[in-house]
């Protein structure tokens, strides 16, 4: 069954680069309405030309997702716009590795403003319209970290298992307003960053991965792209692991 998303309209942030630019894409082609945001306008007036070369209505705006403002002129553009959000996906996300006993506060602040602040305010600010509405699909990226932790990520495992304790107490929240919320938690997913890794360390990796390979952004796009059709309609509160069975 094809999933078709015509008329309806996402925001998607951090959505011009890796996973981010792979979800756009996906929700694009399945014919949902686009607002792009992040943070380098560059970057986002490229791919908004991009997706309009591929006859996908898009528009973006850069945004700091962590400025209360900023993210009201996101969502304020897009109602504008279209007049209404069906869906939003929260994959801004930044990393700020260190060992907890050297993290400095703004390394552990930084990484909680982006990852789970701005999810709460995307979240906040979309909910209006979707409450009003009576429809709304969430999906916050979160990680396998957040379900395992990892040494040296300690901030980013607990704004990624944050994500998850946020997305379970909006499913609660809206459920009775037919909003859903669920999170994505991808795994080792190859990208420009993880193309960087050493082969020792990338051998490693791939030896707990039971299905001995490095996802795709498309899979993790795949993921999304179910949860916020309507064959998803009845999940809500729930994690998507796409890692290969890496935790189980």
């Amino acid at each position: 069954m094809k999933i078709d998303l015509s008329n309806k309209v996402a925001i998607v942030t951090g959505g011009a680069r890796g996973i981010g630019k792979e979800l756009s894409l996906k929700l694009g082609l399945a014919g949902a309405k686009l607002m792009i945001c992040g943070t380098n306008e560059t970057v986002l007036k490229e791919f908004e030309e991009e997706l309009k070369s591929k006859k996908i209505d898009a528009i973006s705006q850069a945004a700091n997702v962590t400025d209360p403002q900023q993210v009201e002129e996101v969502v304020r553009k897009c109602i504008d716009k279209h007049g209404r959000i069906d869906i939003l996906l929260n994959n801004a996300g930044i990393t700020r590795d260190n060992l907890i006993a050297r993290m400095g506060g703004d390394e552990w602040d930084d990484v909680i403003r982006v990852n789970l602040k701005g999810a709460f305010l995307f979240i906040k600010a979309v909910s209006r319209t979707m409450i009003k509405q009576r429809y709304g699909r969430i999906v916050n990226i979160s990680s396998i970290i957040g379900l395992m932790g990892n040494a040296g990520q300690a901030n980013y495992a607990a704004s990624k298992a944050g994500l998850i304790g946020l997305t379970k107490s909006l499913a609660r929240e809206y459920a009775s307003r037919n909003i859903t919320a669920n999170v994505v938690a991808p795994g080792f997913i190859k990208t420009d960053m993880t193309e960087q890794l050493p082969d020792n360390v990338k051998e490693m990796m791939l030896k707990n991965i039971p299905l001995a390979r490095f996802g795709e952004a498309s899979d993790v796009a795949n993921s999304v792209l179910f949860l916020v059709s309507d064959l998803a309609a009845y999940i809500t509160g729930q994690v998507l692991v796409v890692d290969g069975g890496m935790v189980m």
